[in-house]
């Protein structure tokens, strides 16, 4: 998405390396990287990258022997155009599932506008000058952010898929401590490694805090971005969506709304399902819905008796035979049984919306994993 200047890196921050960590869900033997000037309205020049092995999850330290040049077409510094992304050459480099990556970046002028994940849960490092290489950046400036690095390929040398997960702030890992890999999307990652069966199936985290399906706010709107974040990316063979939640808060946040209007939002927001599920059919991807969780307790939207009605004629919509592939049911996962409007409260962050670490391990663990043995669909 596009950075907001409070979570951009200093505009005076001229002739850094930043060194970000990615953790890899599959294991292969050879990457490459997608870098990503998308909502820039400049070129961006990157002068050089490295990628190496990271020595931990939580600190800027890499195990200097893996660190290796990342090349576009031949060259070490790339100039992507205003609202392009670019791929890396393949590389020949060793990864094991799971595992952390550092990807350092030495940049000479940042762009005005820069393209970014605000919701990265893991730190990022900057410093002054080009320390690609350097085992570990001291004294660096740190920063809970991604910056222009969104994706990273690993061929396993073996046929292999990818899930993505469409979502929003419960599947960016709202409240997870940084560094910790806890969010659900996680927990489904190491499952599937842990499975001979499903070893070769990737996960993609394509969450993004406050975003809708119908409106843009945090990110564009997931129909406007279904393009570049689902379709474009490689090996995507399922998708999970789970989003909506926003959309219904947001209608009645700040004063109540008429009936009509409750009818239409559902509406609207029914025909982008379908969208969605017609547009990934078209490439031959499983379509799995997640049904909306309940967020009754919550005091930042303060939902009434109305909200419940449009979240569960959009819950009834998915579980109903003909629209998505598959279902997996959060909101009976995860909804108290005396209370079915509001999380259970052990699964409960506190806020009514999100869930406690426990919810997302339970989210992460209840997803079957033989949704991802078959990619059957209409």
């Amino acid at each position: 998405m596009l950075v907001d200047p409070k979570d951009a890196l200093p505009a005076s921050a001229t002739d850094i390396t930043l060194r970000q960590l990615i953790r890899t869900s599959i294991g292969g033997s050879r990457i490459r990287l997608k870098v990503s000037n998308a909502f820039g309205r400049t070129p961006l020049t990157i002068a050089s990258v490295n990628i190496a092995r990271a020595a931990s999850p939580g600190s800027s330290r890499i195990v200097a022997a893996t660190d290796r040049p990342v090349t576009f077409a031949g060259a070490r510094t790339i100039t992507i155009p205003e609202g392009a992304e670019y791929v890396s050459d393949p590389l020949d480099f060793m990864v094991a599932g799971l595992t952390t990556l550092a990807i350092s970046m030495h940049i000479t002028d940042l762009p005005k506008l820069e393209t970014g994940h605000p919701g990265s849960r893991a730190t990022s490092y900057f410093v002054r000058g080009d320390q690609r290489s350097a085992p570990e950046l001291s004294g660096a400036v740190t920063t809970d952010h991604w910056y222009f690095v969104t994706g990273l390929d690993v061929d396993p040398g073996r046929p292999a898929k990818a899930v993505a997960v469409l979502g929003d702030s419960i599947t960016d890992g709202h409240g997870v401590a940084s560094n910790t890999d806890t969010r659900w999307p996680d927990y489904l990652a190491a499952r599937l490694q842990a499975s001979p069966a499903t070893r070769a199936v990737g996960v993609l985290n394509l969450g993004i805090g406050g975003n809708r399906v119908l409106e843009d706010g945090l990110g564009p709107n997931a129909i406007a971005r279904f393009d570049r974040d689902v379709l474009a990316r490689s090996g995507v063979r399922y998708l999970v969506i789970l989003e909506g939640v926003n959309d219904l808060g947001v209608l009645t946040r700040d004063a109540p709304t008429s009936p009509a209007a409750h009818r239409a939002l559902v509406q609207r927001m029914l025909s982008a399902y379908a969208q969605i599920v017609a547009r990934a059919h078209d490439r031959g991807i499983k379509v799995i819905a997640g049904t909306i969780m309940p967020y009754g307790a919550s005091d930042y939207y303060h939902p009434t008796a109305a909200n419940e009605i449009d979240r569960a004629a959009i819950n009834a919509w998915l579980r109903a035979p003909g629209h998505a592939d598959a279902v997996i049911d959060f909101d009976a996962i995860m909804r108290d049984p005396k209370h079915p409007e509001r999380l259970r409260k052990d699964l409960d962050s506190g806020d009514g919306l999100h869930p406690s670490a426990a919810g997302y391990r339970l989210m992460g663990y209840s997803v079957p994993l033989s949704l991802f043995t078959s990619r059957r669909v209409p």
